[in-house]
């Protein structure tokens, strides 16, 4: 097997979460791209450069990831780097509905690549980026929801004034 699969993915900031699927589709596929995606119109805590970087230091002891930031249709990247499919983590069922859709879509754009959903860990079901932010922002304890690089990010951000 010489798969080779993209996970995109704002990634502000990386979670454990995140991480958990990353390493299920090593499970299955030999190389794994966490594609960093950079949307002019999306608000990043971080930004583009800061979140590749940080998604390099949580993933460096992982056989098999390679990171790298891409603007526009992810398919597009897919096809440039001659991936066959994406990687996409499901935490509820909530989740389903806006994946479901995006994966149509990308079908239609490109019907040779397939997307693949992993299921997160129980104990992960719960973490998204938008939680972690919020929770940061009111100077509570996220180490249990991202690991210790993107701890130690966030610290340097400094916490906003409360309003």
């Amino acid at each position: 097997m010489n798969d080779f699969a993209l996970y995109p993915g704002t990634f502000d900031p990386f979670t454990f979460g995140h991480r958990d699927v990353l390493e299920r589709a090593l499970r299955v596929f030999d190389r794994v791209e966490v594609t960093v995606g950079v949307n002019v119109e999306k608000e990043t805590l971080f930004s583009t450069q800061e979140r590749t970087e940080l998604v390099r230091r949580c993933t460096q002891d992982l056989d098999g990831v390679q990171v790298a930031s891409h603007e526009g249709l992810i398919v597009d990247r897919a096809r440039q780097v001659g991936a066959v499919a994406l990687v996409r983590g499901l935490r509820q069922v909530s989740d389903f509905d806006a994946e479901f859709r995006m994966a149509f879509a990308n079908r239609k754009l490109a019907p040779e690549l397939e997307t693949v959903f992993f299921m997160t860990s129980e104990e992960y079901a719960l973490i998204s980026s938008s939680m972690v932010r919020d929770a940061h922002r009111w100077d509570g304890d996220v180490s249990k929801f991202v690991p210790p690089p993107v701890v130690q990010a966030l610290e340097k951000k400094g916490v906003p004034a409360r309003s």
